[in-house]
């Protein structure tokens, strides 16, 4: 079953009016800022009807939205979790934080889920939403606790099973995460791997070995070692 979107968009409209004006719970008083919420979120729902699909699946929304809600609760307690958990370790003597950059593939590939789901990891303390390649379908997460790797990712695995519901995604949740080759970042690192020394690096020094310049160093200091000896 198949509706036109923009009376969908200006009734959220609405309960989003209900939220903003901190209604109190009187029925009387709820539905009065209701319909006021209508009178303006129709209207503007309609004018920018163009911006959004014509139709939307009614009874797919609406199978959906305890998914929304279990996501928002879900979301809502990883918030009090980190918020605690940072502050435990800013205020901790010890100070036991082991920054690092988390790779971290997607399943799910529509804009709306990706960026619904980036913008958990931001909003969330200890974490933050660094890049996104499009190319592999890959986040870049940077977490105090990001050594630990598994911790960071558990949240958001956990969101993206909700995301693919949500946004009717191709895969499903419990399906398999894509494997995605180590990508090198500023640190030398790839994603679980060991550090690794730069290509350029290890390119200078090698250059600098055989160089004019270093030959001239050597011969001074066999000079040098001559005279001492003497």
């Amino acid at each position: 079953m198949t509706s036109r979107k923009w009376p969908v968009v200006g009734v959220l409209l609405a309960v989003l009016w209900l939220f903003v004006r901190g209604v109190a719970l009187d029925p009387a008083t709820v539905v009065g800022e209701f319909l006021i919420g209508l009178a303006f979120g129709l209207p503007v729902a309609f004018a920018f009807r163009r911006f959004y699909t014509e139709e939307t699946a009614l009874v797919r929304n609406l199978r959906a939205l305890p998914y929304a809600g279990l996501y928002v609760a879900l979301f809502l307690k990883e918030l009090a979790t980190a918020n605690v958990d940072v502050a435990y370790r800013v205020l901790s003597p010890s100070m036991p934080l082991e920054p690092d950059v988390v790779v971290v593939p997607l399943r799910v590939e529509t804009d709306a889920a990706i960026t619904t789901i980036a913008n958990s990891i931001t909003l969330t303390p200890g974490t933050l939403t660094m890049d996104y390649d499009d190319e592999t379908n890959t986040l870049y997460v940077h977490g105090i606790t990001g050594r630990n790797r598994e911790a960071v990712l558990e949240p958001i695995r956990a969101w993206e099973d909700y995301a693919l519901v949500i946004f009717d995604e191709d895969r499903k949740p419990g399906d398999p995460v894509p494997e995605v080759p180590g990508v090198p970042r500023a640190d030398g690192r790839t994603d679980g791997g060991e550090r690794r020394e730069s290509r350029t690096s290890a390119d200078e020094r090698s250059e600098s070995a055989g160089s004019p310049q270093a030959e001239r160093d050597d011969s001074e200091r066999d000079a040098g070692g001559e005279s001492d000896g003497e």
